[in-house]
């Protein structure tokens, strides 16, 4: 008796194969498309998030060195904020030792403090700079937009004399690192903006 025997071999055709492949790189494509998106997001609230926090931050320490602006424990007399255009100036005698001043003519260390901003056309562009004493100027806060302070008399108007300086209004405008190219606004950068009336503690009312 002669067996007959089939040897039968299952397996995928190419058609199969080529749309086995097809649905894999959609589903891959889908996939990356998500992540990148997600990254993205991250990105942008990761900027957004040191954004706040730079503003805050500047403006936390300009309000606590301006609130001390004109402490003068033993009556020396001196003006606490000089009234300047281009950079803030405070003074105040932290030591309380009479004066801010050295018998060599030098401010004595953290009683005289200067705050200044570089706009965008400047050798530090977007950069507020911090000096005391008789320091030099160091970086303060980077990717600020604008930084804005007004004097105010003791009516809360404008001044530009030293001895009518009561309140000091602040506005940072603090800016994304990086430009985001599906931001239209502000040449992709977005910008978070602080305002405060600061009053300092030792000033005549």
């Amino acid at each position: 008796m002669n067996y007959l025997s089939k040897n039968k071999e299952s397996g995928f055709t190419l058609v199969e194969l080529l749309i086995a492949m097809t649905i894999g790189l959609i589903i891959l494509a889908a996939l990356s498309s998500t992540f990148l998106i997600q990254r993205k997001t991250y990105d942008v609230q990761e900027q957004i998030v040191e954004m706040v926090q730079t503003a805050r931050a500047a403006m936390d320490m300009i309000t606590r060195e301006i609130r001390m602006a004109g402490y003068d424990p033993t009556g020396a007399g001196f003006d606490g904020i000089i009234y300047n255009a281009d950079q803030l100036q405070i003074e105040t005698d932290i030591n309380g030792d009479g004066n801010i001043l050295n018998d060599d003519g030098s401010y004595d260390s953290n009683e005289h403090i200067v705050y200044k901003y570089y706009d965008k056309d400047s050798i530090y562009p977007y950069q507020t700079k911090r000096k005391t004493g008789n320091g030099n100027f160091q970086p303060f806060a980077e990717n600020i937009q604008s930084f804005i302070f007004d004097y105010l008399d003791s009516s809360g108007s404008a001044t530009t004399t030293t001895a009518d300086i009561r309140q000091i209004r602040i506005t940072i405008t603090a800016r994304t690192s990086k430009a985001d190219a599906d931001y239209s606004a502000n040449n992709g950068y977005r910008t978070h903006t602080l305002t405060s009336f600061i009053t300092p503690r030792n000033l005549g009312l």
